[in-house]
């Protein structure tokens, strides 16, 4: 039996997958796709796959690169869904297919913890207050007792916690085999397992990341392998292009000024001025931060000349070359001393490593890169290139297309374009000659669903027009008693709606309001599952990172409300060097790139409603234009295809239905 035909059987009514899963339906899209992976993986090249929500994408590509008995490499896009599929899903279809298959986890340094780092915390005299210590003593008796040191197992460990860098090593700080904890080394055992896997699993900030640097394992690993998939590759082009520039933070000198400090006291004190060589680079690093002056929090500065724009230019390089003097003085300290533990020789390849990136800073940016500075409490230099399409093409296509090569690469999402060639997601990724392959979403979307598009909203940038998204998102919430969620554009936006909404419903008995930032996300995401079932729903104020990525099946969601329009931000300087090139190029910047870029996040939006074949629900966008501009049909064309509700009348008719319905049924049944 070749691989099509098992792949086939196996999702064939009563097939092994009917043991995997349960209330397993064969579904035509889900099978048509699994049969192209089985093509490419069989033939090699690459193949492009849009698989609409409900189609069950995962199924489709790890049943064939199971049965194939290839080795196989798979991305996602974020740590919880590399979790998910390496915990979850993995080990079904594995017990399923009966299969003697090695899987593997493989995350970034920052995912694991470092024994040598632990130590050295111990003695850190800069650790802020007593609850740091007390999570440091947490850390420690779970280091006791972890197999992997992935810090995801450790419960109440926030990622953002100040003690995680203090705990985990970079590509910078790592001290590689000259390390005195190497042989317990976390992440050396998980490069080891990964290497000795037949499925490994990794993310895309990984991937790309070593691309970069073939630093991560990756360079060992990739050329092993001869299936790749990555899943949610809506997110490559932007993820790839974080790792294939240039950075320079505030951030990333002021933990080389802490790690001088702390390691020089511990480990040769009284040998250099370990306080004067950590506070001159602390404190360049922070008049470079100050030259930034009061550009707002999240500001992007273009940077097209000498100096970012609305920087003053002698300050600048002024800061810019005391910043490299102040290295340079660190660098000759360190020298002195290396000779005494590994870890001043790490530390003088960092300062070395920075004060290039400070020299190359001060001069023009390369060819085909755009230049900018990231504004917040610190300061991010950023130099980067416009796509991932030059990288694919050379780094991993290029030893493809030699002769006995037969490598697959899988390429899949629910949302890569809005047209028949995917070109939204081809074209930077360099994929245009890849196999494409458009999969329709199961749901019958004209009975689960309706789209409404209210006329009377004010313009977009209107000042009433957040306070009239609130109102009828109010309206929406009161009648579903919570059950919606609020996606908006900007963190503008987000913080207009989210206050007016929790002033409506201050003191209410039935609907709580959840806005981003107030919790972590993972508590947001969690609270909004729960529902009403503590007595009071749930309506949730978001942006950014909500509009992909959240689950929520079932009657817990029923109402999504968006704002606007999500075109890229005009004034953003990767978004501006974009558009200039297609202008260049002879092209429409607009209908090239901003609306594309727009019907892609608004098809994302909107798959947030329905999530499986029994959900029910609304989706309100509060913008004109869909309806009033040309540009409007080719957005509404992007999306599912819900019944359009004509007016007020229609909306509230619809409103009321929803809140009416049985939610025990377990089908879907129309509704007025």
């Amino acid at each position: 039996m070749n691989l099509e035909e098992a792949v086939r059987e196996a999702f064939a009514q009563g097939g092994v997958l009917s043991r995997a899963a349960d209330q397993f339906q064969p579904r035509a899209g889900q099978t048509e796709m699994a049969m192209a992976v089985a093509r490419v993986i069989g033939e090699g090249g690459a193949l492009v796959v849009e698989a609409g929500t409900g189609v069950g994408k995962t199924f489709s590509y790890l049943v064939p690169a199971l049965l194939s008995g290839e080795r196989v490499l798979m991305s996602t896009a974020t740590k919880t869904l590399q979790d998910q599929l390496y915990g979850r899903d993995l080990p079904r279809l594995v017990e399923a297919l009966a299969l003697p298959v090695r899987t593997a986890l493989l995350k970034g340094r920052g995912s694991y913890l470092c024994v040598h780092r632990l130590e050295m915390a111990r003695h850190d005299a800069t650790l802020p207050d007593r609850t740091a210590l007390r999570s440091l003593a947490k850390i420690e008796e779970w280091s006791r007792s972890t197999q992997t040191g992935d810090l995801a197992e450790l419960p109440g460990l926030d990622e953002r916690s100040p003690l995680v860098p203090l705990v985990t090593s970079t590509r910078e700080n790592c001290l590689g085999a000259q390390c005195p904890k190497f042989r317990s080394c976390h992440v050396n055992q998980a490069r080891k397992e990964a290497l000795a896997a037949d499925v490994v699993v990794v993310n895309h900030h990984l991937f790309f990341a070593d691309l970069a640097v073939r630093e991560s394992g990756m360079a060992e690993l990739l050329p092993s392998v001869r299936v790749a998939i990555f899943d949610e590759a809506h997110q490559l082009n932007e993820t790839g292009v974080q790792f294939l520039g240039r950075v320079l933070g505030t951030g990333q000198l002021l933990d080389l000024a802490r790690d001088l400090l702390a390691t020089g006291l511990q480990l040769a004190r009284g040998l250099v001025d370990w306080q004067a060589l950590a506070g001159g680079v602390e404190r360049a690093s922070r008049d470079l931060r100050l030259v930034a002056g009061k550009h707002p929090v999240g500001a992007r500065q273009r940077w097209t000349a000498g100096a970012p724009e609305g920087f003053d230019a002698v300050r600048w390089q002024e800061a810019l070359f005391a910043l490299a003097d102040a290295l340079h003085a660190a660098i000759e300290g360190l020298h002195t001393v290396t000779e005494l533990a590994p870890d001043f020789e790490r530390l003088l390849s960092r300062a070395e490593d920075l004060a290039a990136k400070a020299g190359q800073f001060a001069g023009p940016a390369q060819a085909g890169c755009v230049r900018w500075v990231d504004v917040g409490l610190q300061l991010r230099l950023v130099e980067s290139p416009l796509d991932i399409a030059q990288a694919v093409r050379e780094k991993l296509l290029k030893a493809d297309s030699e002769p006995g090569s037969q490598r697959a690469w899988v390429f899949t999402s629910a949302t890569l374009g809005d047209d028949e060639k995917l070109s939204w997601f081809t074209e930077p990724c360099g994929l245009q000659d890849a196999r494409i392959l458009a999969v329709e979403s199961p749901f019958d979307y004209a009975t689960q669903a309706a789209l409404y598009v209210p006329r009377e909203m004010p313009r977009p940038n209107d000042p009433g027009h957040s306070a009239a998204v609130a109102r009828l998102a109010a309206q929406g919430a009161q009648a579903l008693r919570g059950r919606t969620m609020v996606l908006t554009t900007t963190l503008r936006a987000l913080r207009a709606i989210g206050e007016d909404l929790q002033r409506r419903f201050e003191g209410s008995p039935d609907v709580d309001v959840l806005v981003q930032g107030q919790w972590p996300k993972r508590r947001l995401i969690e609270r909004f599952r729960e529902g009403d079932a503590g007595g009071r729903g749930c309506l949730l104020v978001a942006s950014a990172s909500f509009w992909e990525g959240v689950d929520v099946p079932g009657d817990a969601l029923q109402l999504v409300v968006i704002d606007k329009l999500p075109f890229p931000p005009p004034g953003d300087p990767l978004v501006e060097a974009r558009a200039q090139r297609l202008e260049k190029e002879g092209r429409s910047a607009f209908n090239d790139y901003f609306v594309p870029e727009a019907a892609v996040a608004l098809k994302q939006g909107a798959g947030r409603l329905i999530r499986r074949e029994s959900d029910r629900g609304l989706l309100v966008l509060c913008d004109n234009r869909l309806v009033s501009m040309g540009y409007g049909r080719r957005l509404l064309a992007a999306l599912p295809p819900m019944r359009r509700l004509a007016d007020a009348v229609a909306w509230e008719e619809a409103l009321d239905s929803l809140a009416g319905l049985t939610r025990t049924s377990t089908t879907a049944a129309p509704w007025p």
